[in-house]
């Protein structure tokens, strides 16, 4: 035996001692212990251990018995190259193995994938050395490796070149003094290359442990800035996708921030978005959220003195991939929580069982126990989209918990717990819209879950009413109606129409025939409370047009207008006309 068997390699990756020949066929060893750590020294007392060894078969499989120590991969077959072609290293069983011996040879002495059964990714590493190919080791795994094991593989193929090199040297006696120094140079390249690799490991590390605290203790915003802020040593920063600050870490926070127009932002957007990493924008670092395509904001780390290096941009990148999942997480609970709140209004305003309600919305958090309101909002000109509704919701947000909202047709409708301030909700909707021109309707308490179908009528017959008044616009409480509370919904339409008839017909037939407008004068005329020159100026009409149309009327109808019940009635009569049968009953 050629090599050393007293000298072990760290006990930390590799538990077997390198001198020992593969005790099974195929040199598929495999270390029954995770591979999980990575431990370079264990490279460094391989490589001392394969210079050792002066039979080229030895080290191969020496090599090859130590490839599953460096990650999830496994060493299939090895080879030597002799002066007939490619050998295989004795002590494998050429029948096990899956390599096919004729696809080596078609490598022609370059590396390259091989075919195996159940394995991703296979590959053929070539032990070169200043003559040429020496050999192959054949290494398979479900994927293919990371830049990490791919350096690992790479130095343990080196390492092994060396060593064969090397041992061929001493095997044919020819003591070359330039070469062994050559030699002696790879190794102190590979071992160099091996330090610079555990330093590179040790500060990756660092982020990974530094980012893993921040999830285990629950994440958040601040969490990740002040995280990269330690690491780097420059200021960090998160901002939504429209340049508004969520949270900073570090020094020299500008107090107000300077605002950046909406075309600069979506231009930054741009820019970063054609890159897959951090970029450079003016004085900082910026990597670009988006989870699933759509950019939710920015992390950033000022920089203008332009210090950043790789781990900087590793410490930043790794960052970003952990706030993605936050932000999407929150997006998710937030989507989920506004479906379930308006799944719970809609089964509300269509009646539901009042202890599913109940448990339903303590869940979400929303006190049902307490007296509620039901509002339905409409705008002319704004569908209830998505905007539409947010925008209502900003307008009622109150310091009181938030409402219930849902979308009927082109309305919106909420439940909400405070009785709502009609003047200040449409004023804020009118500002959020851009238009004073809507109408909003408020039922009276209702203090169950069971009296919201019937809350949503009142609101519903309050919007109504005020849509058809004179004064479309503004806010109506159903219990400031009167006498159209008993008219509202839940009043047979037919015994209405036939009311407006009894008292209307001849009107409306002469209306009909003649092209008048006798029951709009009416109409006007009682709202106006009887007075001659505010119902002619309501009418667009002189005093004396309206004196005739109100003769005419007495004499068509056969009543007394001065009589107290039937100017009660015919001012109700043309109220329901108006309003519940919105001008029908001709």
């Amino acid at each position: 035996m050629a090599c050393r068997p007293s000298q072990r390699l760290s006990s930390d990756v590799f538990d077997q001692e390198p001198g020992l020949p593969s005790d099974t066929a195929g040199t598929e060893r495999r270390d029954p212990r995770p591979f999980a750590v990575l431990d370079p020294h264990g490279i460094l007392a391989l490589s001392r251990t394969l210079f050792t060894c002066t039979e080229q078969s030895e080290i191969v499989r020496l090599a090859m018995r130590h490839v599953s120590a460096l990650g999830p991969y496994s060493a299939e077959a090895g080879y030597l190259a002799t002066g007939h072609g490619l050998s295989r290293v004795p002590g494998q069983d050429a029948e096990a193995s899956r390599v096919d011996d004729a696809r080596m040879k078609e490598l022609g002495e370059a590396d390259g994938s091989v075919s195996l059964p159940e394995r991703s990714w296979n590959w053929a590493f070539g032990l070169r050395g200043a003559g040429g190919l020496l050999g192959y080791i054949v290494v398979s795994s479900h994927s293919g490796p990371d830049d990490e094991g791919h350096f690992l593989l790479s130095t343990l193929v080196g390492l092994t070149s060396a060593a064969l090199s090397l041992a061929s040297m001493r095997a044919s006696q020819h003591d070359n003094a330039g070469e062994l120094s050559r030699l002696r140079t790879e190794r102190d390249t590979a071992l160099l290359q091996l330090d610079t690799m555990r330093s590179e490991l040790h500060r990756q590390k660092t982020v990974h442990e530094a980012l893993a605290r921040v999830t285990a203790q629950g994440g958040g915003e601040d969490a990740i800035t002040q995280a990269l802020y330690e690491l780097t040593g420059l200021s960090a920063l998160i901002e939504d996708r429209f340049g508004n600050l969520r949270s900073w870490a570090g020094p020299d926070r500008l107090d107000p921030r300077p605002v950046r127009t909406s075309t600069c932002q979506e231009e930054m957007l741009r820019q970063v978005a054609r890159e897959a990493g951090p970029v450079r924008f003016e004085a900082r670092l910026i990597a670009l959220v988006r989870p699933r395509g759509d950019p939710l904001g920015v992390l950033a780390l000022e920089d203008p003195e332009a210090t950043a290096d790789e781990h900087t941009m590793f410490a930043l990148d790794h960052a970003q991939r952990l706030l993605a999942q936050e932000l999407l997480h929150m997006r998710e609970l937030t989507e989920v929580e506004l479906r379930l709140r308006r799944q719970l209004i809609d089964d509300l305003l269509a009646g539901t069982d009042e202890t599913s309600a109940y448990a339903r919305a303590e869940a979400l958090g929303h006190d049902l126990q307490r007296a509620h309101y039901v509002m339905v909002v409409h705008w002319p000109g704004n569908a209830a989209d998505d905007s539409f509704t947010r925008a209502v919701e900003r307008a009622t947000a109150t310091t009181a918990a938030r409402p219930l909202i849902t979308r009927r047709g082109d309305r919106v409708v909420l439940l909400t717990e405070a009785r709502p301030d009609g003047n200040a909700v449409r004023t804020a909707l009118a500002h959020e819209l851009g238009t004073p021109d809507g109408a909003i309707g408020v039922s009276t308490p209702c203090d169950s879950p069971d009296g919201v179908p019937r809350c949503y009528q009142e609101a519903l017959r309050a919007l109504e009413v005020r849509q058809n008044s004179r004064q479309h616009s503004g806010t109506t409480f159903f219990d400031d109606l009167g006498l159209y509370r008993i008219l509202g919904p839940g009043n047979d339409l037919r015994e209405l129409e036939g009311f407006v008839r009894e008292w209307l017909g001849q009107l409306l037939d002469y209306d009909a025939e003649h092209g008048t407008e006798l029951v709009e004068t009416l109409s006007r005329y009682f709202d106006c409370g009887g007075n001659y020159d505010d119902a002619a100026a309501a009418l667009t009409v002189h005093r004396s047009t309206l004196r005739y149309r109100l003769q005419r009327i007495r004499e068509i109808t056969d009543r007394d207008l001065a009589d107290v019940d039937t100017r009660l009635n015919l001012q109700v009569a043309t109220r329901v006309w108006k309003i519940i049968l919105g001008g029908r009953g001709r």
